[in-house]
Order: structure tokens, then C-alpha cells, then sequence
């Protein structure tokens, strides 16, 4: 079988990517922690900010981080990161619950972004003709993370109490990351004609101060952020718009099956983005993202449910869709901080986004400006695309 050390990688760092998913499953520790600590819900949920925050700014670390020391070294340090800010969560006292900000969302998000980012940038180079689909492979794997743990972390609560479901899930991210780290390598590049990727290194690979200098990364990173807009809005209220909209005993299944349509968002697209090419890729997910925001404004019962998977599903495959977007414009030598860089608009639109929306009034005008917003990327793929041949010719 050729290419075996790569599929190495590529099982390696999808069994890393389950553990690290995490990040999307705080949703499941907000009451308990809530209840435990006599902590508001509002300043509960606020941890989820700041890990997403700190989770970006892990990718962009990790994206420097593994050229220099390497992909398997920056998975050690993200995994541990993550193992320590959970065992740290499980000795909170009762009176400080505000330092899970740091423990859980500071360190435990940069752990995880950083080997996040190193299993991709990892990935995409063992497999550089099927980057599409050896990321979507491994960002699948992230996403379904919520499928395994959210009732698995349920369970630990119920049957051993809060401080010791942290100190389960520490020693469970601390074994797997030492299991796991040495596997997931980059391929010696030191000979760039052995290297599975030479053809993509024979061109103009651009570091991430000459990448932000372009227009084609601002048309990159605000479509991200346009195209994530639908989905931060709905995702902590799925149980009140099911409510809302005449499905009330299918909330929970809800929040279950969105993690599905996720992961398989995750592998889709990309893949998708290998047989007819990034930027079309980008506009069809905008598009059905613009359409599913606009039937938002009166969906009810079975069709509101379909919607919202469909939301999800485009959501997951974002991520993994533009992390090849980014080395198709500007390298894989140096993919992962330059996807860093773009998941800054993934960043703003988790951030910004929610509160801005929220000062819209009524929610028919809300999901129409959704709405616009993602047909507003279209603009900037299109604008993406009208600039690629100058840009091709210009960088080799």
C-alpha cells in the first residue's frame, strides 16, 4: 500500500481529533457547573468564548510551532495543555469558579488549537493531491466528538460528580496524547524532490505577514466569517427555537443530529473541494447557508429541523474547506499559520456576530440579514475568483 506512514497520520491524528473536539461540548457542563459552583448561566457560558477565542489563537501558534519543532511535538504540548487546564478545572474552589476562564478556556482552548492545527497542516502534506479529503477526514473526527462525548460526559456526571468527571477527562486526554503524539510527523521536506509535496513547494510559499498583505486573504477570511454567521446564532438555542417552532420533544435529538450533520459536513466538502474546486465548493455552501437562513424566517415543525441540519452541515464543512483554500493561495509550506490567520474571520463571527444580530429586532429581520450576509460571501468567492489567474501569474 503506498503512502502507508501517511495513512499513519492521517488514523493518528483523527483518534487526537476526537479527544480535542471537546471544545464544542461545554454546552453539556453549563448547568452542572452552574449548580456546583452557585455560578451564573450567562457568565457558564461565557468559558465557551473564551476557549473558541483562545482556540484560534492556538491554531495560529500551532501553525508557526510545527515548522520549527514539528507536528508531532506541537501535539504533545496541545494535548498536555489540554490534560493540564482540565486537571486544573477539577480543583477550582468553590469561590474562584472564574479561573475555568484560564484553566478550561485559555489553556485547555490554545492546547487544543495549536494540535489542532499541527494533525491538518500534517495531513495536507503527506496527502497533497487529496488535501480535501485527508483534512476532511481529520476535521470530521473533531466534529463528531460531540456525538461521543456529550452523553458520555453526561453519564460521568451522574455517576461520579463534576470534579472527578474533570479529572477523568484529564487523565483520558493525557494518555491518549502520549499514545498518540509520535505518530503524527511531517514528511522530510530537507530533499524537496522526495517530499510528497514538492510539486506545491515548487511555487511562491507566502508567510503569514506577506499573506495578510493581499486582497485574496481578506476575501478568504470575511466570507469564513459570513459563512459561520447562521450557525453561532442558532447553536446555543436549539432547544428554544424547537420550542418555538412545534418540535419541542425533539430538542435534544436536535442538538444530537446537528453533531452528525456536522461531522459529516466535515468529510463532504472538502472532499467535494477536490472533484470541483475550492472556490465552488465555498460558493455552494454559501449559497445553501443564504437559502437556509432566508427559510428560517418561517420553518416549522419537520421542516425547521431539516433546515438546521442543513445549516450544520455546511457549518462543519467549512473548516476543513478552508484550510485547503488557504494553501491553494498561499502554500503548504506554511498552511497552517496561514490558516491561522484565516480562521481570525471564524473567530470575529463567533465573537461579534451573536451580539450584533442580537440588537436586530425581531427574529424574521434577523435571519433575512443572515441571509444577506452569506450571500454577501458569494460576492467575496466571486471576487476571489475573478482575481486568481493575475494572482496565479503573479506568484508562480
Amino acid at each position: 500500500m503506498k503512502n502507508k506512514r501517511g495513512i499513519t497520520v492521517l488514523i493518528a491524528g483523527s483518534i487526537m481529533q476526537l479527544f480535542l473536539g471537546i471544545l464544542y461540548v461545554w454546552s453539556v457542563f453549563v448547568f452542572p457547573v452552574s449548580a456546583f459552583y452557585d455560578w451564573q448561566i450567562d457568565s457558564v457560558k461565557l468559558t465557551a468564548s473564551f476557549m473558541l477565542c483562545f482556540f484560534v489563537v492556538g491554531i495560529i501558534a500551532g501553525g508557526k510551532l510545527h515548522l520549527k519543532i514539528g507536528s508531532d511535538k506541537v501535539v504533545l504540548m496541545g494535548g498536555l495543555l489540554l490534560a493540564a487546564g482540565m486537571l486544573s478545572t477539577a480543583f477550582l474552589p468553590i469561590n474562584a469558579a472564574w479561573l475555568m476562564y484560564i484553566t478550561y478556556g485559555i489553556i485547555g482552548g490554545f492546547g487544543v488549537g495549536s494540535a489542532y492545527n499541527a494533525i491538518i497542516c500534517a495531513a495536507q502534506k503527506w496527502f497533497p493531491n487529496k488535501r480535501g479529503l485527508a483534512t476532511g477526514i481529520v476535521v470530521c473526527a473533531f466534529g463528531l466528538s460531540t456525538v461521543i462525548f456529550a452523553p458520555l460526559i453526561r453519564t460521568l456526571i451522574g455517576n461520579f460528580e463534576l470534579r472527578n468527571t474533570f479529572l477523568i477527562l484529564a487523565a483520558a486526554f493525557f494518555t491518549a496524547t502520549l499514545a498518540l503524539f509520535k505518530f503524527i510527523r511531517l514528511p522530510d521536506e530537507s530533499t524537496p524532490a522526495a517530499s510528497p509535496s514538492a510539486a506545491l513547494l515548487a511555487r511562491r510559499q507566502f508567510v503569514i505577514t506577506e499573506t495578510i498583505r493581499t486582497k485574496q486573504f481578506y476575501f478568504i477570511a470575511f466570507s469564513l466569517a459570513v459563512a459561520t454567521a447562521p450557525f453561532f446564532i442558532l447553536n446555543p438555542s436549539f432547544i428554544t427555537y424547537a420550542d418555538a417552532r412545534g418540535v419541542p420533544e425533539f430538542g435534544t435529538i436536535i442538538v444530537m443530529m446537528t453533531g452528525v450533520a456536522n461531522a459529516c459536513g466535515r468529510l463532504t466538502v472538502p472532499l467535494l473541494s477536490d472533484k470541483i474546486g475550492r472556490e465552488k465548493a465555498a460558493l455552494t455552501v454559501l449559497f445553501v447557508t443564504s437559502i437556509c437562513a432566508l427559510i428560517l424566517t418561517f420553518a416549522q415543525g419537520a421542516l425547521f429541523m431539516a433546515i438546521v441540519l442543513a445549516t450544520a452541515f455546511c457549518f462543519g464543512g467549512l473548516p476543513g474547506l478552508y484550510a485547503v483554500l488557504a494553501s491553494d493561495y498561499f502554500g503548504i509550506k506554511n498552511a497552517g499559520a496561514n490558516y491561522g490567520a484565516v480562521m481570525m474571520g471564524f473567530a470575529l463571527s463567533a465573537l461579534t456576530f451573536p451580539v450584533l444580530i442580537s440588537l436586530i429586532p425581531g427574529e424574521k429581520v434577523k435571519f433575512i440579514t443572515l441571509s444577506a450576509m452569506a450571500a454577501g460571501g458569494i460576492i467575496l468567492i466571486l471576487l476571489l475568483l475573478a482575481s486568481k489567474r493575475k494572482f496565479e501569474e503573479a506568484n508562480g
